[in-house]
């Protein structure tokens, strides 16, 4: 199928498309800042420049869009024309990914990858829990802190009868 825009027409479009401060990302930004965990951005430095990057807890977050990065979800519809140089364009993608995390934790990083998909407004509360079941078993491995396990028999009891306090009817 041609494409219905002319190549001056679609390059100008393409050429529009912000790859920093995305919809999605300052959506995770935000969650991230109002739980209290402070980033940088885009270090240069480090390899795919991840979007987010929490030093203090050796953790990176990547915002990945759904078609540039090839997330097999619903969102991806590849394109109908020009395919074999988007074919090339995206499993370049998929594997300098797969490379620039293999670097991130050789140097002792932990990767996370939150896909575009997976903040649309049905997902994203869910997307946003388990984000933050993540960085907060993150803090206690980093903080060496001590995991109980609390078996049901070990756990406080809410009430107890007033007899086991010594009370007295008094009528």
């Amino acid at each position: 199928m041609a494409d219905r825009m002319t190549e001056e027409q679609r390059h100008r479009c393409m050429s529009h498309i912000k790859g920093r401060n995305t919809k999605p990302e300052l959506l995770v930004r935000k969650f991230l800042w109002h739980h209290g965990f402070r980033y940088r951005l885009y270090d240069k430095r480090l390899p795919g420049k991840p979007d987010i990057i929490m030093r203090k807890w050796s953790t990176v977050i990547f915002v990945n869009g759904c078609f540039w990065h090839g997330h097999e979800c619903e969102n991806f519809r590849p394109p109908k024309s020009n395919t074999q140089f988007w074919q090339n364009k995206i499993e370049t993608n998929k594997k300098r990914d797969r490379l620039n995390t293999q670097k991130l934790r050789l140097l002792g990083f932990r990767v996370i990858t939150i896909w575009e998909c997976e903040l649309s407004k049905d997902k994203r509360d869910k997307t946003f829990e388990s984000l933050l079941l993540t960085m907060s078993e993150i803090v206690l491995k980093e903080n060496k802190a001590k995991m109980y396990n609390l078996e049901e028999s070990d756990l406080p009891m809410a009430a107890e009868l007033s007899a086991s306090y010594g009370l007295q009817n008094n009528r």
